[in-house]
């Protein structure tokens, strides 16, 4: 620095100490005497003195900080590096290998360390209900095989995180080199009493339950049964890694429910199958009803074990069993009073109600389903004239093969009768008795007989009224028929079928409709 610098530096300093001394006036400088600039002089120098040694005090104070930080950060760098270094040998605190604490140990401590297990190895298999198992290494043949496991594991550590392990644990699977007899451990596996059969439960889902006129959800309960495959895969690697305990819920080597008390699906089902409840189908029989209602619907829902809603097929098909057991007439045996006032018992023929069970099945379900109470018939294959009696009503043909006579009965009242021919049965044409219902009428029609090998009929004969009612089997005029009635039917009979005299063929011809019931009876 230059001597007008340094005149600089004592001027301005000498200059603030003067702003602050007394001798200074507030309205500017006074007139300054020669001895006050002689006293001024020496009070410049004597600050400037001080000044200077206040400096080279904070500047020896401050160096000594430097020092003092420099050498802490010395000492920090090198414990921490020391301990790096000691780390780089060592697994860092709070270390783990497999569940076995290998804090601040070497890799010759922790493979010492392990032999040691190996020698006293036994595995503990904690099982439902406060029961246990053990493997014991001895039983297998277990022995330690040093490698480079640990080795490697230490080597994968990065020494210079150390201060991390001391707020984080460090949980490391890893496979010990150890060798045992495989075989034997399998065995010995599949020989445990928890994986015996007889000493499993399946668990059981949560399911929707009928309970209090309504199905409410049952929970689901914890089983025993083992997932085979799992548990053995576990205790294998329990073994290899010389793990001492394998909890069997916590490792998950039970089957649970597929589904919980929480479970939409368990909740949905549950929701649809109260609604099902609420649905009546009333079925009308005419004169009587049969309704199906909450009491059966409850025994008929239920759920598969995708927790979808499903009917017990065999019970809604036994119900509809029922129905048609109490209510099908079709081919059962009648009382049947005739127009002759006679009591005669009928049996046979294709005449009568018989409830179509499979549609019945299909609509039945589907009314359930829509959830709408409804009533109605139930489905029919075959239909009668009335749900009273013998079903057949008060407008029906009757034949008595035995008087070889017929009658019209329309409206309860007889509306035509005459002699008949029935079918010869001394040539196997007997007409079969029963109860059937006109097929259809038709005029001008040629009845022929079975096609012969030649192309031709075995008869061929036009008539002019014809009225089936049981397959090729029905009523005609005969006109080559010279009398009717009496036992002439047991020489001279048709081949099935009630020959008529023309007139009265064609008055029964305009009488009847298809769909009459035909009663036909000895």
């Amino acid at each position: 620095m230059s001597k007008i610098d340094e005149q600089k530096d004592e001027i301005a300093a000498a200059m603030e100490q003067l702003q602050d001394d007394e001798t200074y006036a507030d309205e500017g400088f006074a007139e300054i005497d020669v001895e006050d600039e002689e006293d001024s002089g020496k009070k410049m120098k004597k600050e400037k003195r001080k000044f200077r040694r206040g400096r080279r005090k904070k500047k020896r104070l401050s160096n000594k900080m430097a020092i003092a930080l420099s050498l802490i950060v010395s000492v920090l760098a090198v414990g921490y590096v020391g301990i790096a270094v000691y780390y780089s040998g060592h697994f860092f605190a709070n270390t783990k290998i497999n569940g076995i604490d290998c804090s601040n140990k070497s890799v010759n401590e922790v493979e010492s360390y392990l032999e040691k297990q190996v020698a006293d190895y036994k595995l503990t298999l904690k099982e439902s209900g406060d029961k246990s198992e053990e493997i014991t290494g001895q039983s297998i043949s277990l022995k330690y095989v040093p490698g480079d496991q640990i080795k490697n594991l230490l080597e994968n550590q990065n020494q210079f995180l150390w201060p991390e392990s001391f707020f984080k644990n460090q949980n490391v699977e890893a496979k010990i080199g150890v060798e045992y007899d495989e075989s034997t451990l399998k065995t010995m596996v599949a020989n445990l009493e928890c994986m015996k059969e007889e000493n499993q439960v399946a668990a059981v889902n949560a399911h929707p339950e009928y309970q209090n006129d309504k199905f409410v959800i049952i929970p689901e309960t914890e089983g025993t049964q083992i997932d085979a495959e799992k548990f053995r895969n576990l205790v294998i690697e329990s073994v290899n890694g010389l793990s001492d305990e394998l909890n069997l819920s916590e490792a998950g080597c039970y089957q649970e429910p597929q589904y919980t008390s929480e479970s939409d699906k368990v909740k949905e089902a549950c929701d649809t199958m109260n609604k099902y409840l609420g649905v009546t189908v009333t079925y009308d029989f005419s004169t009587t009803t049969e309704v199906v209602n909450a009491t059966q619907l409850s025994q008929w829902v239920k759920v598969d074990d995708d927790m979808n809603v499903v009917f017990d097929e065999t019970a809604v098909k036994a119900y509809i069993q029922s129905l048609a057991d109490k209510y099908d007439t079709k081919g059962k045996q009648r009382t049947f009073t005739s127009a002759s006032g006679n009591t005669v018992t009928v049996s046979g023929g294709s005449y009568g109600w018989k409830i179509d069970q499979s549609a019945e099945y299909n609509a039945l379900i589907a009314n359930i389903q829509s959830g709408e109470s409804v009533t109605r018939e139930p489905n029919y294959s075959s239909r009668a004239a009335s749900h009273e009696g013998n079903d057949v009503g008060n407008t029906y043909a009757e034949v008595n093969l035995s008087t070889q006579h017929m009658y019209f009965v329309k409206d309860g009242q007889i509306a035509l009768e005459t002699d008949v021919v029935t079918g010869n049965p001394n040539k196997g044409n007997s007409t079969p008795a029963g109860v059937y219902s006109l097929a259809y009428k038709a005029k001008d029609q040629v009845l022929r007989g079975t096609k012969k090998a030649d192309g031709t009929y075995e008869y061929e004969t036009p008539v002019s009224y014809w009225m089936p009612f049981n397959g090729g089997i029905g009523f005609h005029d005969a006109s080559w028929q010279p009398t009717f009635g009496g036992s002439r039917y047991l020489t001279n009979g048709s081949h099935g079928c009630v020959n008529m005299p023309p007139a009265m063929a064609a008055q029964l011809f305009n009488l009847i409709s298809a769909g009459t019931p035909v009663v036909v009876h000895n």
